[in-house]
């Protein structure tokens, strides 16, 4: 089992007089970040803030301890370090993908969106309408709130060049069939492109066993720095256009960067890294060998954690005649992740949220940049929904706040 307050030592924020006070539930807006992310962080600008890659010796080691990150992001993704882009946000880095891929399209191809997603990975590619193609929707269900396999392949035809969809969910909470998806896009000879920004804080993202083409996620959902992480498979990279300066072209890293990277954020992402190997070497044995690993035999227990929270809410809402739920009503590890929507029925929902707030429980409350799935669930964008996003440093004690607090708003 996972060891939650071993855990909790590892974040200044619950030791710290303001912010422990606080039961934290907007972890999909942000996540805490470990002593070791900003003790690396510190480091960098106190001691060697100066530009990379030069001759002094605080440059040489600014380069080194970027270096030292792209390597290991690759590790954790099980993928090639050419393959990875490190911009300063998924939204960004899917505009830019998106512009790179145009070049490679022709009028009347066509592009399938969801309306569940995250407007990064919709408004991008609607955007390209624009320039003669099509775009396509993959509708939701209008209670549920779920995609259904059959009505993507309905959709597709033989002018199908790109799939996006998100690996799951940021208000629906449900972790969608990725291998299903691919197997339509590989029958028609399309790419797929996949946001996961809300699947990361709960999977591990290893490229080769989701077999997508590109996949984009946020470092600061996941216990790290403001980082937007771009990868793609080396074979596809090589086929879309730099969107960086010309003499930057042949340079893995910047070709899908025109910003230039963030230097003393992406060297402190090693501090992530060291965060996970402190957990491992805590709850296992024996060293799996490999970062990747690792990660994996850590999300397992984090999955199993967050399951059993996640249901101690969704066993409260489930029968409730005064909520509306949306998505699953069981959390399941790689099924539905801990990121619970609703609404009141009787109440306002910012009242509501409100409330909680005034009891120190800290819950999400809006559209969360997924306007075109709230509006598809017959839900006014504004005020929105109330979102509880758990992770593995929550607890059940923290749960048991929530629902008590919940209860004196609503009933």
């Amino acid at each position: 089992m996972l060891d939650v307050d071993f855990v909790r030592q590892q974040f200044p924020s619950f030791s710290n007089e303001s912010t422990s006070q606080w039961a934290f539930f907007e972890n999909a807006g942000g996540s805490y970040v470990p002593k070791t992310v900003s003790d690396w962080l510190h480091r960098f600008f106190t001691e060697y803030k100066v530009q990379p890659y030069g001759l002094s010796a605080m440059s040489i080691r600014a380069g080194e301890e970027m270096d030292m990150a792209y390597a290991k992001m690759a590790q954790l993704m099980n993928a090639k370090e050419e393959e990875i882009t490190l911009g300063p946000s998924t939204t960004m880095n899917m505009y830019v993908i998106a512009q790179a891929v145009k070049d490679t399209l022709v009028e009347g191809d066509e592009i399938i969106v969801t309306n569940q997603d995250h407007e990064a990975n919709i408004g991008c590619w609607r955007r390209l309408e624009q320039s003669g193609l099509i775009v396509k929707e993959w509708g939701i269900d209008p209670v549920s709130g779920e995609l259904g396999v059959d009505e993507l392949r309905d959709l597709v035809s033989e002018r199908t060049r790109l799939i996006c969809f998100s690996l799951c969910s940021n208000v629906v909470g449900t972790m969608n069939d990725v291998s299903a998806v691919t197997d339509i896009a590989r029958d028609a000879g399309a790419l797929v492109v996949a946001d996961g920004v809300s699947y990361a804080p709960h999977c591990v993202i290893d490229v080769q066993e989701l077999g997508v083409d590109f996949v984009l996620f946020s470092t600061y959902k996941t216990f790290g720095t403001h980082i937007g992480v771009l990868w793609g498979e080396a074979g596809r990279l090589a086929q879309l256009p730099s969107q960086s300066h010309y003499f930057n072209a042949n340079q893995s890293r910047y070709r899908m960067n025109p910003t230039g990277p963030l230097h003393a954020e992406i060297a402190a992402l090693n501090g992530l890294f060291e965060y996970y190997d402190t957990l491992h070497q805590q709850h296992f044995d024996g060293q799996t060998s490999d970062l990747s690993g690792r990660a994996k035999d850590l999300f397992g227990l984090f999955a199993e954690h967050e399951s059993a929270l996640a249901n101690k809410l969704l066993d409260y809402l489930r029968d409730n005649p005064k909520v509306r739920l949306i998505g699953k009503d069981r959390a399941r590890p790689g099924e539905r992740a801990a990121t619970i929507s609703f609404i009141p029925v009787e109440k306002p929902v910012d009242e509501v949220a409100e409330h909680l707030a005034r009891k120190k429980v800290g819950v999400g409350l809006g559209n969360f940049y997924a306007v075109r799935c709230i509006e598809a669930l017959g839900i006014p964008s504004e005020p929105g929904v109330i979102r509880v996003s758990m992770v593995h440093y929550n607890t059940a004690q923290e749960v048991d706040r929530c629902l008590t607090a919940l209860a004196e708003a609503i009933e």
